[in-house]
Parts: C-alpha cells; sequence; structure tokens
C-alpha cells in the first residue's frame, strides 16, 4: 500500500468516525423524545479509497411497526366505546343495589300485593304512585342517557372526520419534504420519523396501513382497502353536523348525514379506529339500546292498559301500540316520554278501582268493568288482574302475552336484540338493564386490554428500533478508539514522510 493510499483511508476512516460520533451522540440526546427512532451511519468500503459514509439510516422493523398502529386504532375504538357507554351504564341502576329497571318494576309488583292487604288505604295508594313515577323516570334518565351518547357519537364522527383530513394533509407535506431532501442529501430520516408520528395519530382516527416507497413516497389503505387521498388542497373526507333525535338514523330516507369520500359515502365501510367506532355506536349500538328501553316501557304501559288501568301514558296521555312494528310507531322514543297518568296521578284510589272498562278478547285480556263510584271499597278486581296479568306471562288464563318484539328494531327497523324476550315485563326490563351494562363492562375491559397490548409492541419497538443509551455509549467507545487507531496511521504516515523527505534532502 502507498503512502498516498494509507493516508486517504486514514482519513476517510476519520471523517467516518466523525459522522458515526455525531450520529451516536445524537441518538442519546434524543432517546427520549417521542417518534424517534435509532440512526445509524453506515460506511461502504471502496477499494484504494478507504470507507465512505452513507446518509443517516433508521433501523425500523416497518411490519411491528404496523401492527403497532393497528392495535392503537383498537385501544382508541375501545376508550370511545368505555366512555360513551359508561353513562348510560350509570343511569341504568345497579342490580347488586336493587335499583334497576327490573328492580323497580319488581317493587312496583310488590307494593300492588301490598296494596291488596288494604285497597281502600289511602296511603298505601299513593306510595304506590309514587313507585310508578320512580319507574317512569328511570325510563326517562336511560332514554335521555342514550340519546345523549348518541348525539356525542355523531358530535365525534365530526370531530374526527376534521381531525383525518388534517393529518393527511400534514402527511402529504411531509413526504414532499421527505421526497425532496432524499433527491438532495439522501438523508431524510428525521422527517421520515416525524411522518410516522404523524400515521400513528391517523391511525388513532382510522386504521390505516402505510405502504412506502424507496423515493420517499407513500400511498395509504384503509383497512377495508380503500386508498386515502393525498391532497393538500383539499378535503378527503367531509360529513355535518346534526341534532339526532331518536327517530333520525343514516341511510335511505335517513336524516344523519353520512361520511363522504370523493362524494361517495363511505359510512358503512369504515373500519377500526375511533371513527368507525363512534358510527357503530351512532348506528347500531346506542339505537338498539333505545329501542330496548322504549319496548320495556312500552309494553309496561300496554299490558297494564288492556286489564284496564291507563297507570303509564305518554305526554298526551296515549298508551302505545305494541301490536305495530318498531320502526315509526308510537313506541319508538317512549322510553323518554312515558309517565304516570294525570288521571291516575291525580286519583291515586284509580289504581284499586280501575280508569277504564275492557270488553275482553278471546287473544288478549278477559273483560273487566271498573269498580263504580261508591262501590266497595275493599275492590280488589283490578289489582289481582294485575299482579296475576299485568306482571305475569299471560294476558288472561290460558292466553300469553304476544312476545316482546327483538326484531326489526330501531329507526329504520334493521337492528335486533342480541338476546330472547322473557315473558314477563319484569324479566325483560331486568334482561335489557343487565345486557346494556354488561356492554359497559365489556368495553372497560377491552380498554385494559388494548392498552396492555399497546403497551406490549411500543416495548417491542423501543427495544427493536428505539435508543439504547447503554448500546449507544459503548459504540461510542469503540468508535473513539476507531478514531485514535485512525489518527496514529495519520500520525505514522506524516512520520513516514517526514523521514522520507528527510532522506532526500
Amino acid at each position: 500500500m502507498s503512502l498516498d493510499t494509507a493516508l486517504l483511508t486514514a482519513r476517510s476512516g476519520l471523517l467516518h468516525t466523525q459522522r458515526a460520533l455525531a450520529s451516536a451522540a445524537n441518538n442519546v440526546a434524543n432517546a427520549d423524545t417521542p417518534g424517534y427512532t435509532r440512526k445509524t451511519v453506515t460506511g461502504l468500503a471502496e477499494q484504494g479509497m478507504g470507507v465512505r459514509s452513507l446518509a443517516p439510516g433508521r433501523d425500523v422493523d416497518e411490519a411491528l411497526l404496523t401492527e403497532l398502529d393497528s392495535r392503537r386504532a383498537a385501544a382508541a375504538a375501545a376508550g370511545l366505546r368505555a366512555d360513551l357507554l359508561a353513562g348510560i351504564e350509570a343511569v341504568h341502576g345497579s342490580p347488586e343495589a336493587g335499583d334497576g329497571l327490573g328492580d323497580l318494576v319488581a317493587a312496583l309488583r310488590t307494593g300492588f300485593e301490598d296494596l291488596r292487604a288494604d285497597p281502600a288505604q289511602a296511603g298505601r295508594q299513593s306510595a304506590r304512585v309514587l313507585a310508578a313515577e320512580e319507574l317512569a323516570t328511570r325510563f326517562n334518565e336511560v332514554s335521555g342517557a342514550i340519546g345523549q351518547a348518541r348525539q356525542q357519537a355523531h358530535d365525534t364522527v365530526v370531530t374526527e372526520v376534521a381531525a383525518i383530513n388534517a393529518g393527511l394533509r400534514d402527511i402529504v407535506t411531509l413526504t414532499r419534504q421527505i421526497r425532496e431532501q432524499i433527491a438532495l442529501t439522501g438523508d431524510a430520516a428525521a422527517l421520515q420519523d416525524q411522518r410516522d408520528a404523524a400515521i400513528s395519530t391517523l391511525s388513532a382516527s382510522i386504521e390505516v396501513r402505510a405502504l412506502k416507497r424507496e423515493d420517499g413516497g407513500i400511498v395509504l389503505v384503509a383497512r377495508n382497502g380503500i386508498v386515502l387521498p393525498l391532497d393538500a388542497d383539499r378535503d378527503a373526507f367531509s360529513t355535518a353536523d346534526a341534532t339526532l333525535g331518536a327517530a333520525a338514523f343514516h341511510g335511505a330516507g335517513g336524516t344523519i348525514p353520512g361520511v363522504t369520500l370523493g362524494g361517495l359515502d363511505v359510512t358503512a365501510n369504515l373500519l377500526g379506529g375511533r371513527l368507525a367506532e363512534a358510527i357503530a355506536l351512532r348506528d347500531q349500538t346506542l339505537p338498539r339500546y333505545q329501542a330496548e328501553a322504549d319496548l320495556a316501557a312500552a309494553n309496561l304501559a300496554a299490558r297494564f292498559d288492556a286489564q284496564g288501568l291507563a297507570l303509564f301514558t305518554d305526554a298526551a296521555g296515549a298508551v302505545p301500540d305494541t301490536s305495530l312494528p318498531y320502526a315509526g310507531s308510537t313506541v319508538l322514543g317512549f322510553a323518554g316520554t312515558i309517565r304516570v297518568s294525570a288521571a291516575v296521578a291525580l286519583n291515586p284510589a284509580l289504581l284499586r278501582d280501575g280508569t277504564h272498562a275492557v270488553a275482553g278478547s278471546a287473544t288478549g285480556a278477559s273483560a273487566f268493568t271498573p269498580n263504580p263510584s261508591g262501590g266497595p271499597a275493599a275492590f280488589v278486581g283490578m289489582i289481582d288482574r294485575v299482579l296475576d296479568f299485568t306482571f305475569g306471562t299471560q294476558a288472561q288464563s290460558g292466553v300469553a302475552w304476544a312476545a316482546i318484539a327483538t326484531g326489526g328494531l330501531g329507526p329504520d327497523g334493521t337492528l335486533s336484540s342480541p338476546f330472547g324476550a322473557p315473558g314477563t315485563i319484569e324479566g325483560y326490563a331486568g334482561l335489557v338493564t343487565a345486557t346494556q351494562t354488561a356492554d359497559s363492562a365489556s368495553a372497560k375491559a377491552a380498554v385494559t386490554s388494548a392498552g396492555t397490548m399497546v403497551d406490549g409492541l411500543e416495548t417491542r419497538f423501543a427495544q427493536r428500533s428505539g435508543v439504547d443509551v447503554d448500546q449507544e455509549m459503548a459504540a461510542m467507545v469503540t468508535l473513539q478508539n476507531a478514531y485514535a487507531a485512525n489518527a496514529r496511521v495519520l500520525s505514522t504516515v506524516q512520520a513516514m514522510w517526514d523521514t522520507l523527505l528527510g532522506a532526500v534532502r
């Protein structure tokens, strides 16, 4: 090897070592920076020229990063579901404490048993009215909580659409900068870290997979295969604000605005992340909850009314017809308007006497004549009908009540309950509370599970692509030794040149 070659080799080694040391120092300085990945400087040996340093590169496991983003999307969706269902769980009451819907129906039944012991006792009559009002109020509260959660779900859809559009614009800007930087210097590692962080933030709203190109370009594909447009000049998605009532729904004939992409409604095609979860809650879970609460309230009122006691009505004094399909009927939204009828509230003695006559039917309740004015104070005919039939499985002996609907639910009639309806109103109301509160408990458990998964993947990613300070410090010691070795080569070559020149002189 000539002295010139040795000099060039040692000089290139010094320069490469300097760049590697600078990269290691930068790694240590950014070890705690969120989203930062370890950068390395690779040396390429060139014959007769020593070593050539390549641009700092990232050591990132792209498959692990994609899985981490997917789990973050699941965690974000679980968190939203748990938050929105928590308020509904709270107003349902606790079966363990004996104040759920089924428990309040049972308390009303027990109250009628107590009233039967002394039908004329005014205090007992008034106590039953108060119990009925408490039950009606609980239905109102449950319906209100469901409606509030559904409105929050739609508001979240609007918010997430705006966040997704902003996130896509950020990714477009970073991608342009990355491509320009790669074209100029071949080094865009820091910008790529920023883009990965932007994609992770985006994935919390809508789960996407990033397909990266060698030139720094990128393609974002949603979980359902939709390619997301990357355009800095216009929004990718659009939707609109809306005030939701119990009868509102999205779809043909509905009033809830959908989420559009390029002018096409993609609401039903979105999967993963907070946006899809908010849509599922708004269009499926919460309308089903509303229908179940409505059916419990309506069948309670109808079964009392069928026996001759209009105990529960809506604000106009009407009792809904539970034989009609749920969608479009007066049952829809009834849980929010149910109340104790004005007549009974003013005259609790009607609990004993009945409010109206019943003609009787072979397929429904038997005939009934109210206790006349001045009739027997100990009249128990009405109370026995309530205890035997309103709270039972039959409208009269040998004639079962029509089954409470479990299909055709929701304002568009497309939803179904995940359970079979019990024959008694007490059993159905209790099952509604148990099922809906169990959903909330499951959502909370899903948050914990998803969080644990994300934490585990983040740990793996940090070990694989993050900065290990101890490892970097050890590498710096090695690099310093390499620097010293190259410096000694330079020093030795310099001495040899001096000796050679001295010999020539």
